[in-house]
């Protein structure tokens, strides 16, 4: 069974923004050579909400998330079908250029990347500079950014300090900045939590939160707390031995309380996975 994240009145209920999605796939798959990973996913994500992933390991939600943004084309051998549509337009078509893509699709990854032999500053303007995007007033951008990322008041008087100087949760947080400095209008999040201490993963649950007001995000974990208490929507994968698909997407509450499907609800009751 797929259904749309926004496919019943509860789900579009949840949320004034549901109201528009800028985000949806239409009978996506991937593979990774000969094998078959993730199966005819049709999802929608609505703007300014927060999309939680959820599932066991090896469903598909990883290769899932990359598929959103093109990086799932970085691994060698990995092919997809289907359609990826941002704002209306596919983000595979021919004439679309991946790095684009990219910055208006952003990534923070499982493990905490910020750029070692760089200042706290400079990560945060790494992406702009890369992409080359002439952007006056960075001491603005830096100090916005870090304030978004919750990071600001812990790091303002040392800008000029190493990103690799900074604790894990704060790294994770400067990826996060680095990654809104180039105004993503939606930010893909890999298990950010999962190498994180409990005070860290709760600043970083806070910065999601608060994030959603203005872009969309998308986060994939495996603890259902954190997905019952940061996401608006879930979408539910499962595996059968074969590729990874979707097994169902409603309202957090609704996959929490009453799901459609019994599987889901032995997932999140702790059963298997």
């Amino acid at each position: 069974m797929t259904t749309s994240a926004t496919s019943t009145s509860s789900a579009q209920s949840t949320t004034e923004s549901a109201s528009f999605v800028g985000l949806e796939t239409r009978g996506a798959h991937a593979w990774f050579g000969k094998h078959h990973a993730l199966s005819d996913v049709s999802l929608k994500f609505p703007n300014r909400t927060v999309t939680g992933l959820i599932g066991p390991s090896g469903c598909g939600k990883s290769t899932f998330i990359r598929l959103l943004n093109r990086m799932h084309e970085f691994i060698p051998g990995a092919a997809m079908a289907g359609e990826v549509l941002h704002n209306g337009s596919d983000i595979y078509a021919p004439s679309v250029d991946a790095a684009v893509v990219r910055l208006k699709i952003g990534m923070v990854f499982q493990k905490p990347n910020p750029f070692p032999a760089m200042s706290i500053r400079e990560n945060v303007l790494a992406g702009i500079k890369l992409a080359h995007l002439k952007k006056p007033n960075h001491d603005e951008i830096v100090e916005a950014c870090l304030m978004r990322a919750g990071l600001w008041k812990e790091v303002k008087d040392r800008l000029d300090a190493s990103g690799g100087s900074l604790s894990g949760g704060q790294q994770q947080r400067l990826c996060i900045a680095r990654s809104l400095a180039v105004e993503p209008e939606v930010l893909l999040m890999d298990e950010p939590c999962s190498a994180l201490d409990p005070g860290s993963t709760l600043r970083i649950e806070e910065t999601i939160k608060e994030l959603a007001a203005k872009i969309t995000v998308i986060i994939v974990t495996h603890n259902m707390q954190q997905a019952s208490r940061v996401s608006d929507f879930c979408a539910f994968f499962l595996t059968d031995g074969g590729p990874g698909y979707l097994v169902e997407a409603d309202a957090t509450r609704k996959i929490f309380t009453n799901p459609a499907d019994s599987r889901t609800a032995d997932y999140v009751q702790g059963k298997f996975g």
